[in-house]
């Protein structure tokens, strides 16, 4: 094929990162085709001519895309595997309106907010999580993942382009570790490519040093300079740090020993317990949808501070769900729950519903629908262990709902702050090819990532290898619940308040009086609970 089109008659829209762009620029100058630069923007809609609706299958990357055809007068939407990007649509007066925000189509003439049965089910039921292809509004949906639309004089048609494959693994212990660290460093070395500056986070934590380490081997094997690194940390945190079977101990220590390993260039951001709960609203508005509470705004601030320095930055997230890092993979009573492991308070939940609502939605029948929908998909083998083919559900569960929560939180509150943020880890390749090893040999010696720890072993100082899972730092300081605390009364206080029409009004004032202790049980995975629970219903003014 020559490059053949006319000026005007192909139109793109892009939010994105293509890391494969050296692959595909070949086959294209193969076959034909110039190019005025260097921008991925210019690769990706040349592909888009060449691959035609193909173009997904091709490319490694991050990405939304929009591409117009005027002559066939054809709309062309994809959005990358694992929905980092957000793409949504909805239509309106037979008119096809998309963005990557949901409150840009609300900017629209005529677009109502409106929260029905099902978006309550998905906001109470599902959150902060969501149901792919939802949304909590009536008539606003999304782009799925790994799926593209076409939109033409035929109607609108979504199609699917890729998912994981359930295979046999054939590869022997040695070849699997090999296989693992090839894709790593070169799903890493993809994404340090930039002509801005870059830098990685840095928690002290399994998944965080590992790209550290690969990336500063990267950087003096390349003559580059030393390595930016970011760590986030909380005023009186260390003094006011409580230990518990999910964060048994603090950072600092564990980041101090990669930074004598690595010699990287560290930069420390500190936040105070102020500016944390102040930023709560801006963390929702940047989601769109009520989150993570102090999670979230933590980390918005955290990449606000990057970016005064860096423009992108890799972080380690991902890692977790594919080589099976949570605790929820080898308790019993999570694997047994016959629901999503993480989400567990349903009967809390439900009582947080104002009564008239409560008595028309029940959220666990909401749930197990969803559930069981999501385990309708799994592929299994015949020569699955029984273990494994449990694992596969749980991995299924995790990587779709769980991993899709945290990679929405990293990209909404980063770009918000107009960071870009990278996650190697969730190189559609890795979590293919992991997708089929064998649970006895991806937990090895029945630890979580214990296959992981295993391959990096001789790169990172022992203690590292060997630290327990600690999830996101959370502040420790108790200035911090008291002021979310003092946030919520005022508003819980106000009867006319519009969330009020929502929730169980004396409920929460019960679990204010009594400091949080109707919530014995995480809200969501393993950091939401007490002030997340406050944090999570603060902004009222956004209910529709």
């Amino acid at each position: 094929m020559t490059e053949s089109y006319s000026f005007g008659e192909y139109t793109i829209v892009y939010n994105g990162q293509i890391y494969n762009t050296k692959e595909l620029r070949k086959t294209l100058e193969e076959n034909g085709f110039s190019f005025h630069g260097h921008c991925d923007t210019e690769i990706l809609l040349k592909s888009f001519i060449y691959y035609g609706y193909d173009t997904p299958k091709h490319l490694n990357g991050i990405f939304s895309f929009a591409i117009w055809n005027s002559k066939k007068q054809e709309l062309f939407l994809a959005r990358d595997h694992f929905g980092i990007k957000p793409l949504f649509y909805t239509f309106f007066n037979d008119t096809l309106l998309f963005s990557s925000e949901i409150k840009a189509l609300f900017k629209y003439p005529g677009i109502e907010k409106i929260i029905n049965s099902q978006g309550i089910s998905e906001l109470f039921g599902i959150g902060p999580a969501h149901t792919p292809g939802t949304t909590v509004f009536k008539n606003i949906f999304e782009i799925k993942p790994a799926h593209y639309a076409v939109y033409n004089s035929n109607g609108f048609h979504i199609e699917r382009y890729w998912k994981l494959e359930t295979k046999e693994h054939t590869d022997n212990f040695e070849e699997t570790c090999e296989k693992v660290h090839y894709l790593l460093d070169d799903a890493i070395q993809r994404q340090l490519v930039s002509d801005v500056p870059l830098c990685v986070m840095l928690s002290g934590g399994l998944d965080s040093s590992i790209i550290v380490a690969y990336a500063s081997n990267y950087c003096k094997k390349n003559g580059l300079p030393p390595l930016d690194t970011f760590s986030v940390d909380y005023v009186d945190n260390d003094k006011n740090f409580v230990k518990s079977d999910f964060q048994p101990n603090s950072d600092n220590y564990y980041i101090n020993l990669m930074l004598n390993e690595f010699k990287t260039n560290h930069h420390k951001i500190v936040i105070d317990t102020p500016e944390l709960a102040e930023s709560l609203e801006d963390a929702m508005i940047a989601r769109d949808f009520p989150g993570m509470a102090d999670v979230d705004s933590s980390f918005l601030l955290f990449c606000k501070n990057i970016k005064k320095e860096a423009t992108v930055c890799l972080s380690g997230e991902c890692s977790d769900e594919i080589f099976a890092g949570y605790p929820w993979f080898f308790r019993e009573d999570a694997l047994n729950s016959n629901t999503f492991p993480w989400s567990i308070a349903i009967s809390e939940r439900q009582h947080l519903l104002n009564p008239n609502i409560s008595s028309k939605i029940n959220l666990k029948d909401y749930i197990d629908y969803r559930y069981n929908e999501s385990l309708s998909e799994i592929e299994f083998l015949d020569s699955d262990s029984k273990e494994t083919t449990e694992k596969r559900k749980i991995t299924y569960l995790t990587m779709n709902w769980f991993m899709q929560t945290l990679l929405d939180r990293s990209d909404r509150t980063s770009m918000y702050n107009g960071l870009e943020l990278r996650v190697p880890f969730c190189d559609y390749r890795l979590v293919q090819y992991m997708w089929n090893v064998p649970w006895e040999m991806k937990a090895l010696n029945g630890r979580e990532k214990g296959l992981l720890r295993y391959v990096v072993k001789d790169l990172l100082p022992s203690e590292i290898v060997d630290r327990k899972k600690s999830p996101y730092p959370k502040t420790h300081n108790p200035t911090y619940l008291a002021k979310v605390k003092g946030m919520l009364t005022d508003i819980m206080k106000d009867k006319n308040a519009p969330i009020n029409d929502l929730l169980n009004r004396e409920y929460i004032l019960e679990i204010l009086d009594t400091d949080g202790n109707a919530f014995t049980r995480p809200w969501f995975g393993q950091l939401m609970t007490r002030s997340s629970t406050y944090g999570v219903s603060l902004p009222s003014k956004y209910v529709a």
